[in-house]
């Protein structure tokens, strides 16, 4: 039987270096054997051959930030328009924007992951595109999904099922890299079960970074803190954390884009914190409750929605006093912590597989393409 053709647009990796790009990943992987998949990505020289299966189409990487991305997303797009597939899944509200070039080609699935411009990192100009891209993408014919239960109750307002919740997955492989994990703590003069851990894509203020070191400084922290992500995108704002805590012990490594040796860096750490301040559904959470190490996170209503008390634990979001004084708790409270670890894996392992959550975008791709 002929597989029906599927492309994901408004994907900029592959492989991917975490968030969209990791769901459409893993989406990718479950479905490919049913499906005659075809990715739309920057040029890589690990592209073409990252899956086996799929077909990929690659472009370069245009300069200039967001303008660079959106020339990249309407080269994408007219590409598609003139070549046949039975099924675009268009991933990222950015990409939405360019919803209109396709209507009455072909079908389309439509997913949001955030509503980006909630972000601290974009201009007026930019919030004002992201608005008018996730009002497309509201109002167009394609079929819709959220990975985020919360924004996904924000967009039908209480009274539509137009966009469908479908949630982000992990797939649990347990494949760590001790020797390179060993190599980069030696070189940061660090030992395992000794340091504080926090990780993001970017380093960006609505990350929540600030929150944990101003948190820590008033412990008067002796110990170490690793702060992984890539620095380059809002240097004015690294650059304020750098000269404002510069008496603390924090080590910044950089993007650490290879997963398994991100994952053996968090699973050494005595204790992760994730102080994001708006999330869709993070990825990099689910990821880190896979190693079993303590988590210390916001109570966003994004993190609250997949976890609850009895798997991590929480503090008052922008709270700085608060996250010092779970900190504390968590340290007077080893066994208790350990406890939510084991109960956060099993969660994940049973609710957010991906082999399970793959299902239901292989129902909503059967139906929209009948």
């Amino acid at each position: 039987m002929k597989k029906s053709k599927v492309v994901f647009y408004g994907i900029k990796y592959f492989p991917s270096k975490g968030g969209t790009s990791r769901v459409a990943e893993n989406i990718i992987s479950q479905l490919k054997d049913k499906y005659d998949i075809t990715i739309l990505c920057y040029k890589n020289k690990m592209a073409k051959t990252h899956m086996d299966g799929v077909n990929v189409v690659e472009f370069s990487q245009w300069p200039g930030g967001s303008l660079g991305a959106l020339l990249y997303f309407l080269k994408s797009a007219l590409y598609l328009k003139f070549r046949r597939f039975d099924l675009i899944h268009l991933h990222k509200i950015d990409a939405a924007f360019f919803l209109p070039l396709f209507r009455r080609k072909t079908k389309i699935i439509a997913t949001s992951h955030e509503s980006a411009y909630l972000r601290d990192k974009w201009s007026s100009i930019e919030k004002w595109y992201l608005q008018k891209a996730e009002k497309i993408f509201l109002k167009s014919s394609a079929t819709l999904t959220c990975i985020s239960n919360p924004l996904t109750k924000i967009y039908n307002n209480g009274s539509s099922d137009k966009v469908t919740y479908i949630p982000n997955g992990i797939t649990i492989n347990d494949e760590y890299k001790e020797k390179e994990a060993i190599e980069l703590l030696e070189k940061y003069q660090l030992q395992a079960g000794e340091y504080y851990f926090f990780a993001a894509r970017r380093i960006m203020k609505t990350k929540g970074c600030h929150t944990m070191l101003e948190a820590l400084d008033k412990l008067q922290f002796k110990g170490k803190i690793v702060v992984a992500g890539d620095l380059s995108h809002t240097k004015e704002y690294v650059g304020e954390l750098k000269a404002k805590y510069k008496h603390l012990n924090v080590i910044y490594p950089g993007y650490i884009g290879d997963l398994p040796l991100l994952l053996t860096l968090i699973k050494k750490a005595r204790l992760f914190i994730f102080p994001s301040e708006t999330e869709g559904m993070s990825i990099m959470l689910l990821e880190a409750a896979s190693t079993l190490t303590p988590i210390l996170a916001s109570d966003i209503k994004e993190n609250k929605e997949v976890f609850d008390n009895e798997h991590l634990t929480f503090f008052e979001d922008q709270n700085s006093s608060h996250l010092a004084e779970q900190i504390q708790f968590i340290e007077a409270n080893q066994l208790e912590t350990k406890i939510k670890a084991q109960n956060a894996l099993s969660h994940i392992k049973t609710k957010y597989d991906w082999a399970n959550i793959a299902n239901y975008y292989d129902q909503i791709y059967q139906q929209t393409i009948n």
